[in-house]
């Protein structure tokens, strides 16, 4: 299912946390728990929601939640009351067990930034929220050979589709990180380099190692490519790409985040 065919997707799930770890410097993973988790699709690779929150004040109306994220449901969203809807967040499954009803998100911790990467750090033991089910971007490619690059924010992603690829594909993953010890174990194919590109620098935008890594490549086709993270990571590395005659319709890309921008 691609990126652009979410607001089809419908079904809403209410889970609430059962624990809260931080797993590296700068990811906070958390575990919801809840029966209704055993219904919701695994769609696996990129498999990706939104994420609704508590509110702070203790007044969530999470009624407010619609079953699906199309027109008509946004717009229904938005006529509730602004005081007691949740905030929300799209966020990737890092691992989802059905059978358990459980599902790990990792979330980026950069201190109070943002709004959902402190509340992470925070979460405590059923705290409720809602997943609203968007599908996957994802979609495996006919040649079996794929480019896949990130920071940080699609690091669970990335890893995702490096889990669930066939054991036979082939390719290379860059994942910017921002410090060598938030490089996490993947269970990529043989056939996949996964390099991981720490920032020296903390003054260095995100994404930027990334995309000069990238842009270093000479990628020849045919191959799937999955960009994702920073926007300008995205936009400009599929710049790249194109002008070295990768087909646009063999690009997946999405900016999860803008620098200076709450994500």
């Amino acid at each position: 299912m691609a990126f652009a065919d979410a607001r089809k997707t419908r079904g809403h799930y209410l889970a609430e946390v059962v624990r809260s770890e931080r797993i590296t410097p700068h990811m906070q993973r958390v575990t919801f728990a809840g029966d209704e988790l055993r219904a919701l699709p695994a769609h696996g690779f990129d498999q990706w929601f939104r994420l609704f929150l508590p509110r702070a004040d203790g007044t969530t109306d999470f009624d407010a939640v619609p079953e699906g994220f199309g027109m008509a449901g946004y717009l229904k969203f938005l006529m509730t009351d602004s005081a007691t809807r949740p905030e929300y967040r799209a966020y990737t499954a890092r691992a989802l067990r059905p059978e358990a009803g459980e599902l790990d998100v990792d979330f980026v911790a950069h201190g109070d930034e943002g709004v959902a990467g402190p509340w992470a750090q925070r979460a405590r033991a059923g705290e409720r929220v809602v997943v609203l089910d968007q599908g996957r971007g994802f979609e495996p490619h006919a040649s079996g050979e794929y480019l896949l690059v990130g920071d940080e924010s699609a690091l669970p992603a990335i890893a995702g589709i490096l889990r669930d690829l066939p054991r036979d594909a082939r390719g290379t993953a860059i994942i910017e990180i921002p410090h060598a010890a938030d490089a996490q174990q993947t269970d990529a194919p043989d056939g996949f380099e996964v390099r991981w590109l720490p920032r020296e620098d903390p003054h260095e935008r995100p994404g930027m190692l990334a995309l000069m890594a990238l842009r270093a490549l000479h990628p020849l086709g045919p191959l799937g490519v999955y960009l994702a993270g920073e926007q300008a990571l995205a936009a400009e590395g599929r710049r790249h790409l194109v002008a070295a005659g990768i087909p646009k319709h063999d690009i997946t890309f999405t900016g999860y985040w803008k620098v200076g921008r709450a994500g």
